[in-house]
């Protein structure tokens, strides 16, 4: 690892620190570090540690409060409407900056998140673009827009992002590698497999423990329902990314997912049971909850037996019924109520729900909710009570929209799942017509798909019956 930088070193980058304490500006660099790389780095104190450290340091460093309080945010897991705490933290970021001389590259990551913190992600990305047009090198700036990006299910946006600063990103910048491995899920996720794959193995030939990158390469594989392949690279590369303790459980779920793919339910649970739900039981984070209660619902999808595994989830997601910070996890937390049939908690979430969509909202998340977020969660309300015509008609009207919930392509696969099983399910000829319409779409997408496969001979079968 590269020595952290010192407050010359951030200056000599063209990136000053407002704060004469080294020590300060070298935990910042640990901490940055630690989320570009998505690894609580043990020797440096992990990122806890590092911030606790951090605002010793220098209590009035404003650059310490924007990563910290960035890092809340952008987990997902905590908002200033519901939480005093953070609320109070980020006003006090912005106290804090008016009350100093600092550089307009830092007033704006201050701006950014405060309008972060209020639900404006769009305007959060326009204040990060801002910086990168005059600052290319400004690690910070580049990751939390990419992550909000994504959020936003901006993919162009995401990919682009990273051109346009791919080359001041030579090789002797401080983590360099990582930042092709963030080109190459953009190119991924806007359906550039071949040169995602080629950018991916650049970065992992640099450093093999790249786990995001090993990520881009799981998501092509997945997307050209190449299961072999995919299983095969899992495998052989899992030693190198398995410590990177805030990605591995998502790099499990992708590796299950190929099993999944091939009907080997048993091998999807075993990584459930031993990597997927350990992890999100201890960790908590928003990504890992996302991956547990997906993986048990396309599970329950093919019909599998889960037996209490969704009520120990239910002990993680319960706490974030009232979020409502991002709908890709709301619709999430709802699998899992769904899952451990916990009708009080649904009910909580849907009317809370449309409650704060009543509203006006400067909250682009919210601000959706009407057209997509509600009739989305109410399609797996219905689908669960055997009603599966209403689930099709709620989710069909909308299925080209769902980007906007924010995800990855194939975290957001589930939605299409549950739409081809709701409409196979139906009694309705024209439905289950759908269905058949819908299996020839994605058997020419990912051609030589063994779900698809399955999936077109249950609709070749309910046909004949029919």
């Amino acid at each position: 690892m590269a020595a952290l930088r010192d407050c010359k070193a951030w200056q000599d980058a063209g990136l000053a620190l407002s704060t004469t304490s080294n020590e300060a500006c070298k935990l910042f660099d640990a901490v940055l570090t630690q989320y570009a790389t998505w690894t609580n780095n043990e020797s440096l104190g992990g990122i806890d540690g590092c911030l606790s450290r951090l605002k010793a340091a220098d209590p009035n460093f404003t650059m310490g409060h924007v990563i910290a309080n960035g890092l809340e945010l952008i987990g997902t897991g905590r908002t200033v409407r519901l939480d005093k705490e953070l609320d109070s933290a980020v006003r006090a970021m912005v106290a804090l900056s008016k009350s100093q001389p600092l550089t307009e590259r830092e007033r704006l990551h201050v701006s950014a998140l405060d309008v972060f913190a209020r639900g404006q992600l769009p305007k959060a990305c326009d204040l990060w673009e801002q910086i990168l047009q005059n600052h290319p090198t400004d690690l910070l700036a580049l990751k939390f827009s990419h992550d909000t990006y994504f959020y936003l299910g901006y993919q162009r946006q995401m990919r682009d992002a990273v051109a346009r600063v791919y080359p001041f990103w030579t090789r002797d910048v401080p983590l360099s590698s990582y930042v092709k491995g963030y080109y190459s899920f953009g190119l991924m996720e806007t359906c550039l497999y071949d040169r995602a794959e080629k950018v991916a193995r650049e970065a992992l030939a640099i450093n093999q423990t790249d786990a995001w990158s090993v990520h881009t390469i799981a998501h092509v594989n997945e997307m050209k329902a190449e299961v072999e392949k995919g299983l095969k690279f899992m495998k052989e590369t899992e030693k190198n990314w398995k410590s990177s303790d805030m990605l591995a459980c998502h790099n499990y779920w992708h590796w299950a997912l190929y099993y999944i793919e091939k009907g080997e339910y048993e091998a999807a649970l075993t990584i459930y049971d031993k990597h997927i739900a350990p992890r999100c039981l201890t960790s908590g984070s928003m990504l890992d909850i996302v991956d547990n209660c997906s993986m048990l619902y396309r599970l329950h999808l093919e019909g599998v037996k889960l037996g209490d595994r969704w009520n120990d989830v239910l002990g993680v997601t319960k706490k974030h019924t009232k979020d409502h910070i991002l709908l890709f996890n709301d619709v999430h937390f709802l699998m899992s109520f769904l899952g451990a049939k916990d009708h009080k908690t649904t009910e909580e979430l849907l009317t809370t729900l449309q409650e704060l969509a009543r509203a006006t909202h400067e909250d682009h998340q919210l601000s959706l909710a009407p057209r997509l977020g509600l009739p989305l969660c109410q399609a797996f309300v219905e689908f669960e009570n055997g009603n599966f015509d209403k689930a099709v008609d709620l989710l069909y009207p909308i299925r080209y929209e769902l980007i906007q919930v924010g995800g990855s392509d194939a975290q957001r696969d589930v939605f299409s799942l549950l739409l081809i099983h709701a409409a196979l399910n139906s009694k309705s000829k024209a439905k289950r017509n759908l269905a058949r319409c819908l299996l020839h779409e994605r058997d020419v997408i990912r051609p030589n798909s063994p779900m698809t496969e399955r999936l077109i001979r249950k609709a070749a079968a309910v046909h004949s019956v029919a």
